[in-house]
């Protein structure tokens, strides 16, 4: 059995993110979406929302499991015995963040392995951070995130 686990703020979840998710959970046997805790980021929504979230939209997933995680990947991946972390990628600034945290992570647990997945095309101008100023000012995001991440927006903007 191969276990994979997907990490990220998810603030808010994204198409993106739902795109890589129904993709890996194809490749993998169990498929763990880890919403990350960073202090050092401030979040639109809170750690138990973006997990609400994620569960609700990956309810048709069986091998899909969300939780929530405030320490290091590499520490979680050991812990759940997962040998995968799968990295969403859409450009080549993507790649080369990635690449290096991988490269870290590969320093701190020798035995997990990253998979770079690249984004489907029409993902890659999808952006948490651009997303929230959109629906700060009202825009059309319906094309960049599910209804129920479309409808929470609106809720935290009103």
């Amino acid at each position: 059995m191969i276990k994979a686990v997907f990490a990220g703020t998810f603030d808010p979840p994204t198409l993106g993110h739902l795109n890589i998710i129904e993709r890996s959970s194809r490749l993998f046997d169990q498929l763990d979406v880890l919403v990350s805790v960073n202090p050092d980021k401030r979040t639109l929504f809170s750690d138990v929302e973006r997990l609400n979230m994620l569960v609700e939209l990956t309810k048709g997933l069986p091998n899909v499991k969300v939780s929530i995680w405030n320490s290091l990947v590499v520490d979680y991946c050991k812990k759940e015995n997962a040998t995968v972390l799968v990295r969403g990628v859409r450009n080549a600034m993507d790649f080369a963040h990635e690449f290096d945290l991988s490269l870290m992570n590969k320093q701190l647990s020798s035995n997990i392995e990253t998979l770079f997945l690249p984004t489907e095309q029409k993902y890659f101008l999808v952006r948490s951070s651009s997303i929230k100023e959109a629906a700060r000012f009202g825009g059309d995001i319906s094309k960049m995130v599910p209804p129920l991440v479309e409808k929470a927006l609106k809720e935290k903007f009103c």
